[in-house]
């Protein structure tokens, strides 16, 4: 915590971290020409360690408070992420970015608890995911 100002040094650098693991699922996306893309997915991982750490700071000591806010995230990020699925067509599109969605919410929860050799195989492993698996993906 620098004094006087109130900053906890490492609050910023796992919102650094969170956003820039965010960073190669967005640009997975956005190389694809998908939406969301490269802006959102930092964002959602950043937006998520932000009320985890905001939650940890707010009620220190108090898990059940602390759970009570990692809940909202989770349905937050829930509604968010049902908002880029959509019918057409005879079919359903969005779900692999949906799921991304959440699992970049849950690389930001990782950073703000200190995980981060989970938030790097998160991120690592969903643009993998969505990269090496692409070609087996079925087309009726």
């Amino acid at each position: 915590m620098v004094e006087g100002l109130g900053l906890d040094v490492s609050m910023l650098v796992r919102l650094a971290v969170a956003f820039v693991l965010g960073l190669p699922v967005g640009w997975e996306r956005d190389h694809r020409a998908l939406s969301p893309g490269l802006r959102t997915f930092p964002l959602v991982a950043t937006g998520a360690c932000a009320f985890l750490l905001i939650g940890q700071h707010a009620f220190p000591g108090e898990a059940r408070a602390q759970g009570y806010v990692f809940q909202a995230v989770l349905s937050g990020i829930g509604f968010i992420g049902g908002g880029v699925i959509v019918k057409g067509k005879g079919e359903i599109q969005g779900i692999a970015t949906a799921v991304s969605i959440w699992i970049t919410a849950a690389v930001g929860a990782a950073i703000a608890y200190r995980l981060y050799w989970l938030g790097v195989v998160l991120s690592l492993t969903t643009v993998a995911t969505l990269q090496l698996l692409r070609p087996f993906r079925h087309h009726p």
